[in-house]
């Protein structure tokens, strides 16, 4: 296939790997690059000089295109955004801030420049902004989230007749079979991450990974909307925050909740009771944990067998 977002990133398939925090390393990334998507290191979780690591080795393990992903809500963005220029990464995707922040000195660079949205009007804006592209992400999505509560379903059609430059699809999609329907939408591509969280190149705990995949239907919830709303599965720590939430605590109680460190916790270092254990509802029909290129490839062929069955379609 060969499409806008396929010639925008010089990739095969328009497929997107999430650059997940605590899971997004260069592994990761350079096993989804290699095998004809794009690739992303997830920088959130990432110290400067540890970005830049991951950067260089991502280099030497693939001669593909990469990218990093900048959640703007994050410390050091500025120097982030510096190494990434130091780097020449070619390729951003930016999220959770103001496309306006640092696409324009991206730009400048050479840069393409992709910006995450949970609206079309912050779709118009990352147009205005200069952005490349966006991704329209629904609320089933894992991680931080629109306050909205906008679903894939009805936020794709809309971003994509608010904007011109080309639109991919996020939140819920884990098959070839949900691909064929965000393109259906109007997509032109899709960024996957819970797939993709539950991967062997993941860099995930073990114990992560098989809390996801063991999931159910209902185990997930979009939570701490007073200050960043995050989709994860239930535990202990969930149990707190709603608690918290149901007597109404105020944002510098749930800040002191949440404390530092609590995905590192529990996505990197697999404390299942403590950690905030970031995953969107598609995990419910994640059952194992395959190499991240067969992921693709399986996604792949399900969206082709769809696309041709469509065509011989009789009415």
């Amino acid at each position: 296939m060969t499409n806008r977002i396929t010639q925008l990133f010089n990739i095969r398939y328009p497929v997107i790997q999430a650059g997940m925090i605590w899971t997004a390393g260069w592994r990761l990334a350079s096993a989804v690059s290699n095998a004809g998507g794009l690739g992303l290191i997830g920088s959130g979780s990432m110290y400067p000089d540890v970005l830049r690591e991951h950067i260089r080795k991502c280099k030497q393990a693939t001669d593909k295109p990469f990218g990093v992903n900048v959640p703007l809500i994050y410390p050091d963005i500025d120097k982030h955004i510096q190494i990434i220029i130091e780097e020449r990464v070619k390729i951003v995707f930016s999220s959770a801030g103001n496309p306006n922040t640092w696409t324009p000195l991206l730009k400048q660079h050479g840069v393409t420049v992709v910006h995450v949205v949970p609206g079309s009007k912050y779709a118009i804006k990352a147009e205005a902004a200069g952005c490349d592209a966006v991704v329209a992400e629904g609320f089933e999505a894992g991680g931080h989230n629109g306050r909205e509560e906008t679903t894939t379903i009805c936020l794709v059609p809309g971003v994509c007749q608010s904007v011109k430059i080309p639109v991919m699809a996020a939140g819920g999609i884990a098959s070839g079979r949900a691909m064929m329907a965000a393109f259906a939408l109007g997509a032109e591509g899709v960024q996957i991450g819970s797939r993709f969280a539950a991967t062997e190149e993941s860099s995930a705990h073990d114990h992560f990974k098989q809390a996801v995949i063991h999931s159910a239907e209902g185990d997930t919830m979009l939570t701490l909307k007073e200050l960043i709303p995050v989709r994860m599965l239930k535990n202990k720590f969930y149990t707190q925050v709603k608690e918290a939430e149901e007597r109404c605590a105020g944002k510098e109680e749930l800040q002191l909740l949440l404390g530092r460190g609590r995905a590192k916790k529990g996505i990197f270092e697999g404390n299942l009771d403590e950690g905030e254990l970031e995953i969107g509802m598609v995990s419910a029909l994640i059952r194992d944990i395959r190499p991240a290129a067969q992921v693709l490839q399986d996604i792949w062929k399900e969206f082709c067998s769809l696309q041709k069955g469509i065509g011989e379609w009789k009415i």
